[in-house]
């Protein structure tokens, strides 16, 4: 293979997938790690992906960020969102249910699992989108109104849906964390991600260190056991504490990767 095959092949793949981290592309195309990062230097320079530790993901267009506020959210700390969002997808075994909402580091998780063979279900249609075409996922979306700024469905047909489901894990994401809890600012997207909780059987919230210390509208829900809160940074000690105290999970990625 040539290395402009290789560019072109692994180019088409970042567009069909939206996001590919260096070992995959590395074993799909029979390259080295090292040519696999030159390949996606070329890419970056042209201008089609945007490199983050450990992979890259494709540059959206003016016309999809502006059709999903979410997208915008997504290029904000992406170094972090991709290291939440590997440790969470670890936890997704093959034959699961599992359940994603529509956040962004949610998305981000998403994005890893294209390769996995699962039922996903799912309030979000970035998420059913990127499904869609993939053979080894069977996506559920939910029934409800459609926000189209918030690329989500909502509302009593989206909650109805979900509590007529099981499943063994739910991903979702949050506004803020406090010692009280998780945060979101929307009431209808509170109500879907409390039913979603209730349909799992544990539940992971994958939240960067920029949601630390900040309330929103409404609280979703106290820390409680079952959860798992995955993160960058160790938070504040009182929020450190109320998690442990709830019987729930600390997890931290990389060099600070730790449980409490």
């Amino acid at each position: 293979m040539t290395n402009k095959q290789r560019v072109d092949l692994i180019a088409r793949y970042i567009r069909e997938h939206k996001y590919a981290d260096l070992h995959t592309l590395a074993t799909r195309f029979s390259g080295s790690l090292s040519t696999v990062r030159r390949a996606l230097d070329q890419l970056e320079a042209a201008g089609l992906v945007r490199r983050h530790h450990g992979g890259a993901s494709l540059v959206e267009t003016d016309a999809v960020a502006q059709e999903y506020d979410f997208i915008a959210r997504n290029q904000r700390h992406p170094d972090e969102k991709f290291a939440i969002a590997s440790l969470v997808a670890r936890e997704v075994q093959p034959g699961m249910t599992v359940i994603l909402d529509g956040g962004s580091t949610t998305y981000a998780v998403a994005r890893l699992l294209v390769d996995k063979r699962l039922q996903v279900i799912t309030n979000s249609l970035p998420v059913a989108s990127l499904f869609s075409e993939v053979g080894s996922v069977e996506t559920i979306v939910t029934g409800g109104s459609i926000y189209n700024r918030l690329g989500v469905v909502l509302g009593p047909l989206c909650e109805d849906s979900l509590g007529q489901v099981h499943a063994d894990l739910a991903i979702l994401g949050g506004a803020g964390i406090t010692e009280n809890g998780v945060w979101n600012h929307n009431s209808l997207i509170v109500s879907a991600q409390r039913k979603m909780i209730g349909a799992a059987e544990r539940t992971i919230f994958a939240l960067d260190n920029s949601k630390f210390g900040r309330k929103a509208l409404s609280l979703t829900t106290p820390f409680e056991a079952g959860f798992t809160i995955v993160t960058d940074v160790r938070p504040a000690p009182s929020v450190a504490k109320a998690i442990g105290a709830a019987g729930a999970k600390l997890t931290l990625t990389g060099a600070r990767a730790g449980r409490t």
